[in-house]
């Protein structure tokens, strides 16, 4: 792919597609890390001597309708603080205007009817806006849309953002040529949303560990009573066909030796330590015990790198935060190259003050797993053809 870093565009218009989709309250930024993430690309393209215009989602508006809730105004304020200057947002295409060392945002994208289909009009009209694209949102680049695939492909000059490089490169580093041991981390609540992703990593890992609901499905592969918890039994014999792979293939995939359990999942359960042979059938498993984290705490000190997607339990409630945390404590503690994809797992480190220690943050949940099942990301297959 062609890099944003080697462009030359002083005095031209730079288009962006960043992913700017935060958490909003009361009109409010309540979590400013993608905001974060997205700036020293705009800076560089600032520095670069060019005009930038910045595109966005920002929630689920209805497409085409123009929605005060959802408008990227708070996003423009941020920005505007951050750079120094003035950052406008324009309502429309033809507003979308900028001068060498300007930046202005597009209202959010799915205000624009077509986004979502990937209308090539749309497309067409989002790449003449300027005269380099620059696709930086790896949060979409799952994504066939107008301003993440499209407009690529329509532009004169389209090209991979630092934060872009910066995913892939992470990525790279545990999917194509990682060092040995490999090691992955994969919680949740359904096997179901992440069967390609255990697939396609157990021909790759040499350790891989699960937990959450997708643990509880696998303990009753092994014919465990897990009492009223949560589990998929139509997916139980791909359980079982994935433990007899592991097996086969010389990959460590340990179960759990004990867990947390609980009559209902609520706050202020009190959580109940059981041996996986003395689950109560009126109770819940919602987190790993003290002897399974021992367990996981050893196996992933031999590992040299480690991807982890998904809590160990519901890290959300006290008191069956444990599990998730002391896993993150020892990928902290670890030597090893450790790579934290998306959603629930970034949420717990950072949550807990140890994202710092990790070797990469990604801000792409959905984009990260798909990834990690071996698919081709839109955006990036664009970005290929393009070059």
């Amino acid at each position: 792919m062609k890099k944003f870093v080697d462009q030359d565009v002083r005095g031209k218009t730079v288009v962006i597609r960043q992913d700017l989709n935060v958490p909003m309250k009361d009109g409010q930024i309540t979590n400013d890390k993608r905001i974060r993430a997205a700036l020293p690309t705009i800076k560089m393209a600032l520095d670069k001597g060019a005009g930038v215009i910045l595109l966005s989602h920002l929630g689920r508006p209805t497409e085409g309708e123009f929605d005060a809730k959802f408008s990227l105004q708070p996003i423009a304020t941020y920005l505007s603080k951050e750079l120094g200057h003035t950052v406008k947002v324009a309502a429309t295409l033809n507003d979308a205007k900028v001068q060498p060392g300007e930046c202005m945002l597009l209202e959010n994208i799915r205000f624009f009817k077509g986004e979502k289909k990937n209308d090539p009009s749309l497309a067409k009209e989002l790449a003449a806006l300027g005269d380099c694209y620059v696709m930086d949102a790896f949060g979409t680049a799952h994504r066939a849309q107008a301003s993440t695939e499209g407009a690529v492909r329509e532009a004169k000059l389209a090209c991979a953002g630092p934060l872009m490089v910066q995913e892939l490169d992470a990525f790279s580093k545990v999917l194509d040529a990682p060092k040995r041991p490999l090691a992955a981390i994969i919680g949740g609540a359904k096997v179901s949303t992440k069967l390609g992703v255990l697939t396609n990593l157990l021909a790759k890992v040499d350790i891989l560990i699960v937990g959450g609901g997708i643990a509880n499905t696998f303990l009753a592969a092994q014919g465990v009573g897990i009492g009223t918890s949560l589990y998929e039994p139509d997916l139980v014999e791909e359980a079982k066909k994935i433990l007899s792979l592991a097996q086969a293939k010389g990959c460590k995939l340990p179960l759990p030796l004990d867990v947390v359990t609980a009559t209902e999942f609520k706050a202020g359960q009190e959580g109940h330590i059981h041996s996986i042979n003395d689950i109560p059938a009126n109770e819940m498993v919602l987190d790993i015990g003290p002897k399974t984290i021992e367990l996981y705490s050893d196996i992933l000190k031999s590992a040299a790198t480690v991807v982890w997607n998904g809590p160990m339990g519901a890290f959300e409630i006290e008191p069956f935060h444990k599990g998730t945390v002391a896993l993150a404590q020892a990928l902290a503690a670890s030597k090893a190259f450790v790579v934290v994809g998306g959603g629930d797992s970034v949420a717990a480190v950072e949550k807990y003050g140890l994202a710092e220690k990790m070797g990469y943050i990604s801000t792409g949940g959905g984009a990260s797993l798909e990834l990690l099942e071996g698919k081709v990301l839109p955006a990036i297959a664009a970005l290929e053809a393009k070059s």
